[in-house]
Parts: structure tokens; C-alpha cells; sequence
């Protein structure tokens, strides 16, 4: 069936169910007059941060942002230093990069394990920070609590691009700050750009809320840019807290079914069966030879579906020229072999089980 019936990402059909909800939110804005740090601006703050487990919240322009900020304040610490060293995955999207670089950085490229969360770092000595990243969804504080692969970090600087897993295991947070993204494609999306930083730290949070204003919120004693959200977007945000846990369910559901249907296939799920219920289901990957013949095929059935990433940052010229470490064989192999399955909660159970059955009827 030539032409596409499944589309990848919900978002119309998320649109359809709120739209009621929506306008009359919108116009209630609206009608105020007040359309930037108004009340539903300060709820959805502290919405967050309590969400998070955190002291604070500051909304800003976009994920990307977040981190920047979070990595400009950092960089502020490490004044000392001419360029102080961070590492992140190899096998993520570019806007970590480019939040780091921008912010004065220098980057360490690292190697991810078969679920695509960064493996091996170089030894302490050699970096003054560490960029974790929940890819797809999985859950860092679950392996970062209980698993030793971290020990020694504690005395190290850790930040999250919680971008993609900000849901994950309850939204247990590590380290001192994360950023969040509520980009329209995420599990909790706005209907433009947002994001926001999460911390307990109030020199943190204060840096953050600065920068955001160009500086106003210090009597422009510091330099900024203005990257608010708003308050249109965060009263919007405001109504789908009201359905996010549902939503959750149901993208667990979907999940749950797509792994339940691929077991007896030669198919690798990038959701660990051990720790399903830490996952946040941000999107359903599957590793797979053939990938590119497998998205032609499903394209052809109608079925919308993606590649997240198709090369591992350090293969992209804008990032060719900063360190990696001797080895990224895993990155690189994921970025050949992942395709993204549609995964949002408006998929009918008949669309679920066509995709399965599409998957299912190609790889055998």
C-alpha cells in the first residue's frame, strides 16, 4: 500500500482529543493580556520541580537551551580552567554537542552499551564533567544507583540531558542539574519549543532564571539572552498534566506488546525486559539487520517509522575535530542497525498489532 496510513509521531490526534481544553486555555491567556511570567508560568514550575523531586524549575526556550545554560554555569566554575573537558555519548542527538560547544567546552566522545546509554569514560584525570544521557528513554538513575560502573563519580560533576528519559523511573533524578525538553515529538511535547532546568541547587536555578531575562532578573548584573517560555505554552503544558500518566500507561502498553510480539525474532529491543517499568517508552527502537530494507518495506505497508541516529556524532563534521576515545564500535554499529517503531498513546490497538504484524512479516 504506496503512501503512508501510520504516521510516526500522534500529535493531531493528541490535538483532536485536548482541543477543547486547549483553546479555552489559550484564550484565558490571552484575555489576561499577560503572556510571558504570568500565573500558569509559576504553576507549571513548580509542577515540575516537584514532579522532579527538585527545589526548582526555570523555563526556557528549548531543551537545547537548558543545557547550555546549565554548561554556561558550569563553565563560569571551571574559570581556571582554559577549556574544561566533558564527555557524552557518541550515540545521541547533536544538540548535546552543540549545548556544550556553545557554552565554551571542550567535548570527549564515549562508546554506549547495546541500549545506546554511554559505557566506558576515560579516567577521571582527564575529564571535569560527565553528560548522561537517557537515549530513547532508558532510565540513568536506575543504572546510576545501583550499578558500579559509576564509582569515583561522586565527586564529579554530573549533569543530565534528560531530554528523552525525564519520566523515567519515577523522575529520580542524578546529579546536580538536568535539562528537559518539551519539544512537540517528546512524551509530554509542547505545541512549539520548551524546555526547562531542574535543580536543587539555588545558584543553579538563580544563574538559570538570569540568563533566561538577559540578565534582568540581577539588575542585568550578568549577561543573558531571552529564552522564556510562554504562558500560553506552559497553561498548555498545564492541561496535559492532567493526561500524562495515562499516557504513560498506554505507551507501557504498546511497548509491551511490540517486545511480547518480537521475542522469537531476530530482533534486539532497546528496552531491557529486567527494567521495563524504569523506562519511560520515549520511543520504541529496535536493532535489525537490514534496517533500510525493513523502513523501504514498512514504508511501502504505510507505516511511518525513523532512525534515531543514523550516524554517531563523532562521524558528523561538525564534531569530527574533539577527542574520542579509542574505541565508539558500539555507537557506530547502533546507528546502522536502529529503526523507531510509531509509539504514542493515540495508536488504536488494530494500528499496534498491523505494525507488529508488519515487523514480524518482513524479518522472518
Amino acid at each position: 500500500m504506496p503512501g503512508l496510513k501510520i504516521a510516526h509521531f500522534g500529535l493531531p490526534r493528541q490535538y483532536s482529543e485536548l482541543r477543547e481544553e486547549i483553546l479555552d486555555v489559550t484564550d484565558r491567556v490571552l484575555a489576561t493580556g499577560c503572556v510571558m511570567d504570568g500565573h500558569y508560568t509559576k504553576q507549571f514550575e513548580s509542577w515540575l520541580a516537584q514532579r522532579n523531586g527538585r527545589d526548582y524549575a526555570v523555563a526556557c526556550h528549548s531543551g537545547t537551551q537548558a543545557l547550555e545554560i546549565i554548561a554556561r554555569f558550569y563553565r563560569e566554575r571551571h574559570a581556571v580552567i582554559q577549556k574544561p573537558r566533558v564527555v557524552i555519548p557518541a550515540l545521541t542527538y547533536p544538540a548535546t554537542a552543540n549545548a556544550w560547544i556553545t557554552a565554551g567546552w571542550d567535548i570527549i566522545f564515549a562508546d554506549v552499551d547495546r541500549w545506546g546509554v554511554i559505557d566506558k569514560v576515560p579516567e577521571i584525570s582527564e575529564w571535569d564533567a560527565i553528560c548522561m544521557v537517557g537515549l530513547y528513554g532508558h532510565s540513568i538513575s536506575e543504572r546510576f544507583f545501583r550499578g558500579s560502573w559509576h564509582e569515583g563519580w561522586n565527586q564529579r560533576l554530573i549533569i543530565e540531558d534528560a531530554a528523552q528519559h525525564w519520566l523515567s523511573n519515577c523522575c529520580r533524578r542524578v546529579g546536580v542539574a538536568s535539562a528537559i525538553s518539551f519539544d512537540p515529538t517528546k512524551n509530554f511535547g509542547s505545541y512549539g519549543n520548551g524546555g526547562a532546568i531542574v535543580t536543587s541547587d539555588p545558584d543553579v536555578a538563580k544563574f538559570a532564571r538570569d540568563w533566561t531575562r538577559n540578565g534582568r532578573a540581577s539588575n542585568h548584573g550578568n549577561v543573558g539572552s531571552n529564552s522564556r517560555m510562554s504562558e500560553v505554552d506552559c497553561a498548555q503544558l498545564m492541561v496535559k498534566t492532567y493526561h500524562l500518566d495515562r499516557w504513560q500507561q498506554r505507551r507501557a502498553d504498546i511497548a509491551r506488546y511490540y517486545i511480547t510480539q518480537f521475542q522469537s525474532l531476530p530482533i534486539h529491543c532497546l528496552i531491557q525486559r529486567d527494567n521495563f517499568a524504569d523506562h519511560c517508552y520515549q520511543k520504541f527502537v529496535i536493532e535489525v539487520e537490514n534496517r533500510d530494507q525493513l523502513k523501504s518495506r514498512l514504508a511501502f505497508d504505510g507505516i511511518d517509522t525513523r532512525i534515531h541516529y543514523e550516524r554517531s556524532l563523532h562521524e558528523l563534521d561538525a564534531f569530527s575535530a574533539y577527542r574520542c576515545l579509542p574505541s565508539l564500535t558500539k555507537a557506530i554499529a547502533l546507528s546502522r542497525r536502529v529503526l523507531t517503531l510509531p509509539l504514542y498513546p493515540e495508536l488504536t490497538d488494530s494500528e499496534v498489532e498491523f505494525i507488529a504484524d508488519r515487523v514480524r512479516a518482513h524479518v522472518l
